[in-house]
C-alpha cells in the first residue's frame, strides 16, 4: 500500500447555526421532526476575510449546494457504530456518523441568498461554528439518484416506514457519580 501525502485543508468558512449542540440538530438536514422547533431552519455561511467574492458570485441561482465539512466535535471512531435508526452496530463508512476515520461530513443546503461574505442557507445539520472546507452546486443530472437501493437503510423502511429516522435524542440522564 502506497502512502500519499494528502494536502493540508483548510476552512474557507464558517457556519452560523441556530444548534449549539449536537442534541439539537437534525440527525439529517430533511428530517427536522423532534428539533425544538419542528422546522427547517435557516442559517449563514460565513466566508473567511481572504476568501475573494470572485470565488463564490456564481452560485447565484443554485437552489441548493453541497456543503463540506470538518465534524470539529468528533472525538475518534470506531470501525462500528450502533445507528439512530437502529438495526444493531453496522460498518461506520455504511452510515452518515459524524466520527469517522477522516472527520468530513457533506449536506445538501438550501440556498436563499448570495451575499457579501456569506451565504444565506435553510435546512442546516450543522452546528454553530462548523468548519465549511468546500462548497460545490447541487446539480439535478448527476446528484439525484432516486431510484438507487440503500442496503440495510431499505431494509429499515420496510419494517418501520420510509424516511423512519429519528429527531435528535435526548440529552443523557446521568446519575450520581458519574
Amino acid at each position: 500500500m502506497r502512502e500519499t501525502t494528502l494536502p493540508i485543508l483548510k476552512a474557507i468558512a464558517f457556519v452560523r447555526s441556530p444548534y449549539s449542540q449536537r442534541i439539537e440538530a437534525p440527525h439529517q438536514a430533511t428530517i427536522v421532526q423532534g428539533t425544538e422547533t419542528g422546522k427547517t431552519e435557516e442559517a449563514l455561511i460565513e466566508f473567511v476575510a481572504d476568501l475573494p467574492a470572485a470565488a463564490y458570485r456564481d452560485l447565484e441561482g443554485f437552489e441548493r449546494i453541497w456543503l463540506l465539512f470538518a465534524f470539529h466535535r468528533s472525538e475518534g471512531w470506531t470501525a462500528e457504530v450502533r445507528p439512530p435508526r437502529g438495526g444493531g452496530k453496522r460498518s461506520v463508512l455504511a452510515t452518515r456518523s459524524p466520527h469517522r476515520p477522516n472527520a468530513i461530513g457533506l449536506s445538501a443546503v438550501r440556498l436563499l441568498a448570495v451575499e457579501t461574505g456569506i451565504l444565506r442557507v435553510s435546512g442546516i445539520d450543522l452546528l454553530d461554528g462548523t468548519p465549511i472546507i468546500d462548497i460545490k452546486p447541487y446539480v439535478p443530472y448527476a446528484d439525484a439518484f432516486p431510484a438507487s437501493q440503500a442496503g440495510w437503510i431499505d431494509a429499515i423502511d420496510a419494517r418501520h416506514g420510509i424516511h423512519s429516522a429519528p429527531g435528535p435524542r435526548k440529552p443523557r440522564k446521568t446519575s450520581p457519580g458519574s
